[in-house]
C-alpha cells in the first residue's frame, strides 16, 4: 500500500530540499544540472542557523517540521541537503514517512580513502556532524584503510551566510581550521558540510593543487536520480519551477541568491 501511494504521485511534482541555512544550495546546483527538468522546492531555515550548535532534538524537531511542510506543497522526494540534519534526524524522517525517497548526506570517506596516496584524510565539518553517531559509525568503518582527521569549524557557516565568500576574514578562519590538516600529512580533505563548497575556491587557492577537496552534492544528486527513475518519477516538465522559501531575513537570502545560486529568484517567507 505504501509503494502504491508513493508512486501515486505525479512525475511533474518537484523535489523538496532542505537545509539549516544556504548550503543545501550546492546540493540544489548538482540537482539541477543532473536533472534539468526537474521542478525545486528549496527550504533555508536560516532562522535556526547553524545546526551544529543546536541539540539533536531541536534538529530532529526542525527537520519534521520543515519535510512536512515540503510534503504539503506536494513534494515527491525529499533531500536533506545538511550533514548535520542527516546525522540527526534521518532515521526519524524515514520512520515517519515510510513511503517517501529520503536522501540525506554522508561525508565522502569512502572516495577518498581510494584515491589517497599517503593515507591521511582530513575531515571539515560543524561541530554536530562530527559528535554524531552516525559519523562514529562512518568513522569506524574505515578506520583500518586510513587514518581520519577531523576539524569542527565552528564560525565557518556564519561567513558563508554572510556571503563572505573570500573575505580576509574568512581565509583566516579557514587557515586555522585546514592548517593542522596538512600539518598532519593528509592529501586529501573533504567538504563536511553542504556551506563548504562556495568557499572551494578560496580553499583550493590555501591548500595548493596537490591536495583533493571532495564533497558530495554530485553523488547524492546521482542518487535523487537513481531512485526516481526506479518509481517511473523522473519528470518531464518542459518548463521546471525552483520556489525558495526561508524561515529568516526575506531579504538577507534575496541578496545572497545571485551570489550562491547564480540568479535572482522570488524568496518566500516561511514561519514554522
Amino acid at each position: 500500500m505504501q509503494r502504491l501511494r508513493r508512486l501515486a504521485v505525479h512525475c511533474n511534482a518537484p523535489v523538496g530540499v532542505f537545509d539549516s541555512g544556504l548550503g543545501g544550495l550546492s546540493v540544489l546546483a548538482e540537482i539541477r544540472r543532473l536533472l534539468p527538468q526537474e521542478s525545486l522546492l528549496y527550504v533555508a531555515d536560516s532562522a535556526y542557523v547553524p545546526y551544529g550548535e543546536k541539540t539533536q532534538e531541536q534538529i530532529i524537531e526542525r527537520s519534521l517540521l520543515l519535510s512536512g511542510f515540503l510534503l504539503d506543497q506536494g513534494a515527491k522526494a525529499l533531500v536533506v541537503a545538511c550533514n548535520t540534519a542527516t546525522a540527526a534526524a534521518i532515521q526519524p524522517l524515514r520512520e515517519r514517512w515510510p513511503s517517501l525517497n529520503v536522501i540525506g548526506m554522508e561525508p565522502a570517506v569512502k572516495p577518498a580513502a581510494a584515491q589517497s596516496r599517503s593515507g591521511k584524510i582530513g575531515v571539515l565539518a560543524t561541530t554536530g556532524t562530527l559528535r554524531s553517531a552516525k559519523f562514529a559509525a562512518l568513522l569506524e568503518r574505515y578506520c583500518d584503510q586510513v587514518k581520519i582527521f577531523t576539524q569542527p569549524c565552528p564560525g565557518l557557516v556564519e561567513r558563508i551566510e554572510a556571503g563572505e565568500l573570500s573575505s580576509a576574514a574568512t581565509r583566516e578562519l579557514l587557515i586555522g581550521y585546514v592548517q593542522p590538516l596538512l600539518n598532519a600529512g593528509c592529501d586529501s580533505l573533504i567538504l563536511g558540510c553542504t556551506h563548504y563548497p562556495f568557499i572551494r575556491p578560496l580553499l583550493r587557492e590555501i591548500v595548493g593543487q596537490d591536495i583533493a577537496i571532495i564533497d558530495t552534492g554530485a553523488a547524492v544528486a546521482r542518487r535523487l536520480q537513481s531512485l526516481l527513475s526506479a518509481d517511473e518519477l523522473l519528470a518531464d516538465a518542459p518548463e521546471p519551477t525552483d520556489c525558495f522559501y526561508t524561515t529568516g531575513s526575506q531579504d538577507a537570502m534575496q541578496q545572497a541568491l545571485p551570489v550562491l545560486w547564480g540568479s535572482a529568484i522570488p524568496v518566500r517567507e516561511l514561519y514554522v
